[in-house]
């Protein structure tokens, strides 16, 4: 039987965001993942100001909760969305979008998405 798992807090380093699939300064820490038949996974990403992901979409949707600063969503064909802290975010499976931090305020939110035959995110073009 598996038992309880505990990561402590500082024992992973922190990632930076790869130019290929972010724009601006951007932080990726604890990523965690299911194990066995999980499914899920996710990370706390955090947003310089002005920085962003590129469009992309998740084969199974994503989840965003905002826990810090103020931001914006985007799905393609429509106006970006401002996105604040304590704000929880639903881009269904397929939608192509972006977010990231506004022009002059950081933004972190935890990222959640499930993982589809080997595949979590579908990363495209620059915004």
């Amino acid at each position: 039987m598996e038992q309880v798992q505990i990561t402590r807090a500082g024992t992973q380093a922190s990632a930076t965001g790869p130019a290929d699939y972010f724009a601006g300064r951007v932080r990726i820490d604890a990523p965690f993942q299911g194990s066995g038949d999980a499914r899920i996974g996710g990370a706390v990403v955090t947003f310089e100001p002005g920085a962003r992901t590129h469009w992309h979409t998740h084969p199974l949707g994503q989840t965003l909760l905002v826990t810090a600063g103020a931001g914006l969503v985007q799905h393609w064909g429509g106006a970006p969305q401002e996105i604040r802290q304590g704000d929880t975010v639903w881009i269904p499976p397929g939608v192509k979008h972006w977010h990231g931090a506004s022009d002059d305020t950081a933004m972190s939110h935890i990222a959640i998405a499930e993982n589809l035959n080997g595949r979590v995110v579908d990363w495209l073009e620059p915004v």
